[in-house]
């Protein structure tokens, strides 16, 4: 068995985020693995009394609510050596400087991705049964279901998806749709290699000669400059008539008010997880209308999914303890191209 040294930690993150992320096995799990000096949380690392506890701490635990770490807050850990993020992206938390210091980052994105993309299955299930529309149609339901097909024809046989990025999500997603019988899975990322698609079970297409042949659109591409409204009015109105956007990447990959008009017209349904502005303004359209659902960010790690980013970050913890490769790194390069 491999001699774990254990580095000196703390836990960076919102109160409230750590009472959902260590429960008490966890929180003993932690303790195993490092030294964890009072306190083992800190939500402020602003405050002067933390001084000596970060004068001498050498791995930060970081999750949702955690600071950005800039150079003043940098020069006080000047023995900070790894910050192992217990949720997904760390875009929020690093900096340049971050990164000239030679500090390491992991992220648990993939654990995150796991509920993401059972979402996302489920939602392309429903889409295909436009179950989500016809609930939220009185008069549909009114007339027992005699204008069931106003939203598109309902079936999940041999129906076309498109997977638009081939990123952590987007390759579970493609795996997962596989259970679908006759079902073609288009994925268009100009970055993934084409073996490694097809690999997968997916057929790398470009985006606009993918557009016009999907059912179901599935958006599981980074927000970065180059990706703000790669979904806008010309790319909206490729697609088919009664064809479903599903977001559960992030809402700036879609121009909103197109999306807005050609869901209002009736020629498109949408499932959004995620929207921008986030949240939408209370008069907006797409709350009222019954071709389109929208969630809060339900497709994320809630519930006891949170603890399966904990129990990642712990046993990237546990892999760095004991000087093993870290398995789920983060380098200022990947993080050019994705979340």
């Amino acid at each position: 068995m491999t001699e774990i040294t254990p580095p000196e930690a703390l836990v960076v993150m919102d109160r409230d985020v750590f009472e959902r992320q260590f429960d008490a096995p966890r929180l003993a799990r932690l303790h195993r693995l490092a030294r964890v000096p009072d306190p083992v949380l800190a939500d402020d690392l602003d405050d002067p009394a933390l001084a000596d506890r970060l004068a001498t701490v050498e791995v930060l635990l970081t999750g949702w609510g955690a600071p950005r770490l800039d150079a003043a807050r940098l020069d006080r850990m000047p023995r900070l050596r790894a910050m192992l993020h217990c949720a997904g992206t760390v875009r929020p938390q690093v900096t340049p400087e971050f990164w000239e210091r030679g500090i390491r980052a992991t992220s648990v994105a993939e654990a995150n991705a796991v509920p993401v993309a059972e979402y996302t299955l489920a939602a392309i299930i429903l889409a295909g049964k436009k179950a989500p529309f016809i609930a939220a149609d009185p008069q549909v339901r009114r007339d027992h279901g005699l204008q069931i097909h106003r939203y598109g024809e309902l079936s999940n046989l041999g129906r076309t998806i498109g997977v638009v990025g081939f990123s952590r999500v987007g390759r579970r997603v493609v795996d997962l749709v596989q259970q679908l019988d006759d079902v073609v899975c288009l994925v268009a990322d100009p970055y993934a290699d084409p073996v490694d698609i097809l690999a997968a079970g997916g057929v790398p297409t470009r985006l606009d000669d993918l557009l016009p042949r999907v059912d179901v659109l599935s958006l599981h591409a980074p927000a970065l400059p180059s990706t703000r409204h790669m979904i806008a009015a010309p790319q909206l109105a490729a697609l088919p008539d009664h064809a479903t956007l599903i977001n559960t990447a992030r809402g700036s990959l879609v121009d909103t008010a197109a999306l807005e008009r050609e869901c209002a017209s009736g020629r498109l349904n949408a499932i959004l997880d995620v929207t921008d502005p986030e949240p939408l303004p209370e008069d907006s359209p797409l709350y009222r209308l019954p071709n389109v659902m929208v969630t809060p960010h339900l497709a994320g790690s809630l519930g006891s999914e949170i603890h399966r980013m904990t129990d990642a970050a712990l046993d990237e913890l546990e892999r760095y303890a004991t000087g093993e490769p870290l398995l789920d790194e983060v380098t200022s390069e990947a993080l050019r191209l994705s979340a």
